[in-house]
């Protein structure tokens, strides 16, 4: 998410030099101007709301350069101010224990930078938002421009209703599921007479993940109603390990102002434009932050301010199974080697396992275990991707605090 995120303000960033005109234009990226990056959200739920603050680069896919050391507080309209603490470079976050907004209150965001610059958001009304009634999937099939065929999968659906016309809406979601790697790694290969069994086995761990997509709809111009069916994500079965032992998906309904309901369709039309600007140029450049220091510095991002409700529904793979719908198969291209696979055809130029072992791993496999013979003899070694042979290196072995196993 952040490097779509990036392109986005590369984009943005690149628009701010260019006029409107008909002939094709080159930007001059020796001109370029670093700005200030605000993404900050502050919701009315029982976690800690962040801001976090970069810095434009000359190339979108550069990292982004994170802006440490700032004074960041939030306001609200009786005069109570938060400070938010830096927990990594750039990354800023309320005290959940001593700060929580409430929905009908108006907040601020100040942020003061090391080289003296000041910020302000205008001030932002935290609007209620419904609950979502329910959550749910069926099995479909969606296309492939990529591939020109047909995805078979789950579509997850939300119902809620709309209690209040002229309502703004955004959607978001956060994925975790419980997977096991086929193959784990359960030996530790020092030499051919010294290969150790492991103390920790990583066989089974979590993964997590959140939406990068940008979802808005109103109540104002061309929905009038409840939201039935309203589809938040596709999932095709067989692309990943999602369905393998348990799925959980945790959708999220925010309150939006109007006004930050035409930032995010601003980023909207940017990203389905593919962050080109020579597709929709210059963009309109909008956010609720502005430099009181150098009223020409132009900020790039936007000061959130949103009710929120949550709602969660879990897949086990028995349930998957049921659906008749494709599920996911490893390839792990499993490797069994051994001295007696390489043999020599003249004095000393066969391979030791020693050799076998520093080949394997120069060519990307790891080491799960060794297979001995009849005499205890070491016969041959086991190798597979990585992927295969550690769940922590897409994962965490630590369980979630709201999880619950269901099989």
């Amino acid at each position: 998410m952040i490097k779509r995120w990036h392109r986005i303000i590369f984009a943005l960033v690149i628009s701010f030099s260019m006029v409107t005109c008909i002939d094709p234009y080159t930007p001059q990226l020796k001109a370029f101007e670093s700005r200030l990056v605000v993404d900050a959200l502050l919701t009315d739920e029982i976690t800690s709301s962040y801001v976090r603050l970069t810095r434009t680069t000359l190339y979108p896919d550069s990292d982004p350069q994170m802006v440490s050391g700032a004074t960041v507080t939030i306001t609200d309209d009786q005069g109570a101010t938060a400070l938010l603490h830096e927990r990594s470079p750039g990354n800023y976050h309320t005290d959940t224990l001593t700060f929580r907004a409430e929905v009908g209150r108006t907040y601020q965001l100040t942020i003061e930078t090391r080289d003296g610059n000041k910020y302000e958001s205008s001030p932002c009304l935290m609007r209620p938002v419904p609950d979502i009634d329910s959550i749910y999937y069926g099995v479909d099939q969606v296309f492939s421009e990529q591939t020109g065929e047909f995805r078979e999968g789950l579509t997850f659906y939300i119902d809620t209703k709309n209690e209040e016309p002229g309502s703004y809406y955004r959607w978001a979601y956060e994925e975790w599921w419980k997977f096991s790697v086929p193959d784990p790694a359960i030996f530790r290969y020092f030499n051919d007479s010294t290969i150790v069994p492991l103390q920790t086995i990583n066989r089974t761990c979590y993964a997590h993940t959140r939406s990068d997509i940008i979802d808005i709809e109103n109540t104002v111009s061309g929905h009038i109603g409840d939201f039935i069916m309203k589809p938040v994500l596709f999932l095709a079965s067989d692309e990943s390990d999602r369905l393998m032992i348990q799925y959980c998906l945790d959708v999220k309904q925010m309150s939006l102002s109007p006004e930050e309901y035409e930032f995010w369709h601003l980023m909207t039309e940017i990203n389905e434009a593919g962050g080109d600007i020579f597709d929709k140029q210059p963009f309109q450049v909008f956010s609720n932050i502005r430099n009181l220091t150098d009223q020409d510095d132009q900020v790039i991002g936007y000061f959130q301010v949103s009710g929120v409700k949550h709602k969660r529904t879990y897949v086990t793979l028995a349930e998957a199974a049921a659906l008749g719908i494709p599920l996911y198969r490893y390839e792990c291209d499993r490797q069994e080697k051994g001295e007696i696979d390489y043999p020599s055809t003249s004095p000393g130029e066969g391979f030791t396992f020693n050799e076998i072992y520093a080949a394997f791993l120069n060519s990307g496999y790891a080491f799960v275990a060794p297979i001995y013979d009849n005499n205890n003899a070491l016969f041959r070694l086991i190798f597979v991707k990585p992927y295969c042979a550690d769940c922590t290196l897409r994962g965490s072995l630590d369980k979630p605090w709201f999880w619950e196993d269901l099989d």
